[in-house]
């Protein structure tokens, strides 16, 4: 059985973030309470084929002990080079490889990856075909309903069904609506119909609005054909979304000491993930972590003053003595 096989329904995945679903920010959402599976952050398989590129590419593909089970996601054009890297991949502590036809951004869909692939659907089945000889791990797909429009569904999602891939995600929007508009619910039970008859075997993943633990169950519900939901930006509003916890401030159990703990917890993961990749010659860039303040401080009085004063930080030193000035002056417990 693989990976996908095991998973019990309905399970939760941590969506692929560029610059934010590392190592590092895996590391604290397991300690805050982990989804069934979690996804690297993607991964362009040119890179990682080149010489110039592979370390990077390499250092987007580290695992750590609370990873597994764990996803490498990788997009590109080239299927010689999604070859190259899933020949790899189990190597390197992966349980599956998913390939992003769905990522809206500009120069990813300049340079033919992710949504784009829609648009080059012979290119898209050779990049799965390639992958799939040359590995063992189980090949999934996430995309969405279309680049243009949202009709484009009824013959994309059946040509990909029809790879025989293990797990199909698929973000309930199209490239040009992002994430500007609501995402197409309505469609689930045309799209679970398709799956049935194309592909029973095929796992379906859904993604798009999909906030916590609490609505996932609920979806279930609705849905019980789907197998899978994927979280994305739900995590910066609770941390804890893969649990049933929300903050104290919302009407839950998480007190603010204990999302400040949380964000002390980051920052001494990110001093860590700095001083393993400084020996490698790397820098792990502080200005990135900036973006993440605001899913541990915001709501709660004296949130945006705290905040600004974290900007104007320049290490991690500086961050914890401002967290535990504010701790203090405030009788936070």
């Amino acid at each position: 059985m693989n990976i996908w096989q095991k998973l019990q329904k309905p399970f939760t995945i941590l969506a692929p973030m560029e610059g934010v679903t590392d190592v590092v920010f895996r590391r604290v959402i397991a300690r805050a309470g982990r989804p069934d599976l979690f996804y690297t952050e993607f991964t362009n398989v040119t890179s990682f084929a080149s010489e110039k590129g592979r370390h990077d590419a390499l250092t987007r593909l580290s695992v750590c002990e609370s990873d597994p089970p764990i996803i490498a996601q990788i997009w590109g054009k080239n299927p010689e080079h999604f070859a190259i890297v899933a020949a790899e991949l189990e190597d390197l502590g992966f349980q599956g490889l998913d390939i992003n036809m769905g990522c809206p951004d500009r120069h990813v869909n300049k340079a033919g990856g992710g949504a784009a692939m829609i648009r080059t659907p012979d290119l898209a089945i050779a990049c799965i075909n390639e992958a799939k000889k040359m590995t063992k791990l189980p090949v999934s797909v996430k995309t969405r309903l279309g680049f243009t429009y949202i009709d484009e569904y009824q013959k994309w999602l059946p040509l990909i069904l029809e790879q025989n891939i293990a797990n199909l995600t698929i973000h309930l929007r199209t490239r040009k609506e992002m994430s500007k508009v609501p995402a197409h619910f309505e469609l689930i039970p045309e799209i679970v119909k398709m799956r049935d008859y194309i592909a029973p075997e095929t796992k379906l993943t859904i993604n798009g609005d999909i906030q916590d633990l609490r609505q996932v169950k609920k979806l279930a519900q609705i849905y019980p054909a789907v197998d899978g939901f994927m979280i994305g930006r739900g995590v910066f509003l609770n941390p804890f979304c893969f649990t049933e916890r929300i903050q104290e401030i919302r009407g839950g159990d998480v007190s603010i000491l204990e999302l400040l703990k949380l964000f002390k917890y980051h920052l001494d993961c990110f001093d860590e993930r700095s001083m393993e990749l400084s020996k490698k010659g790397l820098r792990y860039p502080f200005e990135p972590l900036k973006r993440m303040f605001k899913i541990y401080v915001n709501s709660f009085d004296g949130a945006s003053e705290l905040r600004v004063k974290l900007m104007d930080c320049k290490n991690t030193v500086e961050l914890r003595k401002i967290i535990d000035q504010f701790v203090l002056q405030n009788g936070i417990e």
